[in-house]
């Protein structure tokens, strides 16, 4: 008897490995984190077998390293067939960036809000590091950027002035180490030179324990206390803690800055940038940004 697929498990189950996280994949897929697991949980039981290793860091089984490459194929085919069968959006695509730490906590109720206000524009959405999404802003392949930078360098509109923090396990013991272990999301996160900055300024020695771009896995290795990292202090990820310890240098304030074209604006993108600055509170004391899209 044949059956049929449900490509909402496969796409929930690419989701879950490329993020690394069941919470990061709602995140991306706008569901909850009980509905990823679901799907997780009905594909498992449909092929007879475990797709993922649980356990920080959540890692593919045999099983699901057989089966990426294959679900990435089909919603590959499925994908590109909606987009060739059906009429584009009345109201055209957004092209928004946005990094990691953002996009689930703070950019899905931005986001629903949007959906809800103009549902004929289809939002294409980029997570990167800052530096690596202004680059994509100034070269006019992104219509919207969200990015953190260093309060006393912004040169995006004001959203949100925050404090710069380290982050450490509960109860754990790496900040004590030396060398510090650090681990970054990235080499070109926007706080990583002004962290090592400070390090070198304190005479603190430290060493590199995770480089590599996936914000999930950065959690992990901070949460095993296998090194300590830095977040904004309201994106301090659940499960870690601010750690306030005289070992530890202080850390420079930054901000989060919207950036959007100077002028030339579609009613689309005035939307968004209506919905974000209404996510952050309401537009505060601004500075233009330089680049234009």
């Amino acid at each position: 008897m044949s059956q049929n697929l449900d490509l909402s498990l496969i796409r929930s189950f690419v989701a879950v490995a490329e993020q690394g996280s069941m919470t990061a994949a709602a995140g991306r897929l706008y569901l909850t984190q009980g509905a990823i697991s679901q799907h997780i949980r009905r594909l498992e039981e449909q092929f007879g077998a475990s797709l993922f290793e649980r356990g920080p860091p959540l890692r593919l089984s045999e099983a699901g390293e057989r089966l990426l490459g294959r679900a990435r194929h089909l919603l590959a085919v499925n994908d590109e067939l909606l987009r060739e069968m059906r009429p584009l959006p009345s109201g055209g695509q957004l092209r928004l960036g946005l990094p990691q730490d953002l996009v689930g906590r703070v950019f899905m109720p931005i986001l629903k809000a949007f959906a809800q206000a103009r549902p004929d524009v289809e939002v294409l959405m980029t997570c990167a590091t800052s530096p690596t999404l202004y680059e994509s802003f100034a070269a006019g392949t992104l219509d919207l950027a969200v990015l953190e930078e260093p309060h006393a360098q912004a040169r995006g509109e004001l959203l949100r002035k925050e404090e710069l923090v380290w982050i450490g396990a509960p109860g754990g013991a790496a900040h004590l180490k030396r060398p510090l272990p650090l681990s970054m999301v990235d080499r070109t996160c926007a706080f990583r030179p002004l962290v090592i900055e400070a390090l070198r300024a304190r005479g603190v020695e430290w060493r590199t324990m995770y480089e590599n771009g996936n914000f999930e896995t950065n959690v992990a290795t901070v949460s095993a206390d296998l090194a300590v990292s830095a977040a904004l202090t309201s994106l301090v990820p659940e499960g870690l803690r601010a750690l306030n310890e005289p070992t530890l240098p202080p850390l420079p304030p930054f901000q989060i800055s919207l950036y959007a074209p100077a002028q030339g604006a579609s009613a689309a993108l005035a939307e968004m940038a209506r919905c974000i600055r209404a996510g952050f509170g309401g537009a505060q004391p601004a500075q233009q940004a330089q680049a234009t899209a």
